[in-house]
């Protein structure tokens, strides 16, 4: 990370919305369309690449569920490699870059370089619920929501699970297909296995496709719909609303 920065650098820390291309924000729309390099993900849509000048260029920093991924650090080193050569460089993360999405790593570190940092917020897939016909609260039924990871950094499912159902909040988990069986059993010895419950794959795409049922059977859901990664997992009363 020996380059230097000598001029007025920027980074804009984007999120690309839950996969529909419709979705991003028109501020989102309009960076993307003066970008000079563009370093997006794998769960950003790649239709928004069409957006970008011609000239602009594109780099994939993406990480594939469970497989080969393009670490951190390195996503850093072009950071800074690219904002010395260009001057701005767009960041492009699916969803929301600062919901479970590492955007403000990206922001910290760019700062501690002399790189002036600009957040532009996107859709985050739990919001794409609605999509299944679930929404996120309701009154009378649901008065808040939990959003919690299903796989923290060191491989376990955050223990905050078990304060989420304390409470009547829709609880929403992200990163949790490979903790199907772990999330039921802890439903299921606290007495709640027959919580409604919903998975959703691909949300807001045309090859979005969901299923439902009590969140005991979280894994047979999976197998009879044929869901995978990257999905959400919805627990709650809003599930059976329709």
């Amino acid at each position: 990370m020996d380059k230097t920065i000598t001029e007025k650098a920027v980074l804009y820390v984007i999120g690309a919305g839950p996969g529909d291309p419709d979705l991003i924000t028109l501020k989102a729309y309009r960076t993307l369309k003066e970008s000079r390099v563009i370093l997006y993900d794998n769960l950003a849509n790649q239709e928004l690449l069409d957006l970008v000048p011609e000239e602009c260029e594109k780099i994939y920093v993406g990480k594939h569920p469970y497989g080969q991924y393009t670490p951190q650090e390195r996503i850093h080193e072009l950071i800074l490699e690219k904002a010395a050569e260009k001057g701005t460089v767009v960041r492009l993360k699916g969803g929301d870059p600062f919901i479970f999405g590492r955007g403000f790593e990206e922001i910290l570190f760019a700062r501690e370089h002399g790189i002036e940092t600009y957040y532009i917020p996107g859709i985050t897939s739990m919001q794409a619920a609605g999509f299944a016909d679930i929404p996120l609260t309701h009154r009378t039924i649901s008065e808040g929501i939990w959003v919690l990871t299903g796989t923290k950094k060191d491989g376990r499912l955050s223990s905050d699970l078990k304060l989420a159902m304390q409470s009547n909040a829709t609880v929403v988990i992200y990163m949790g297909m490979k903790k199907l069986e772990e999330i039921a059993a802890v439903y299921i010895v606290e007495g709640m296995g027959e919580t409604p419950a919903a998975i959703i794959q691909h949300a807001t795409l045309l090859k979005q496709k969901s299923g439902t049922g009590k969140v005991k059977d979280l894994p047979a859901i999976a197998e009879k719909n044929g869901l995978t990664h990257p999905s959400i997992i919805i627990i709650g009363e809003v599930v059976g609303l329709t």
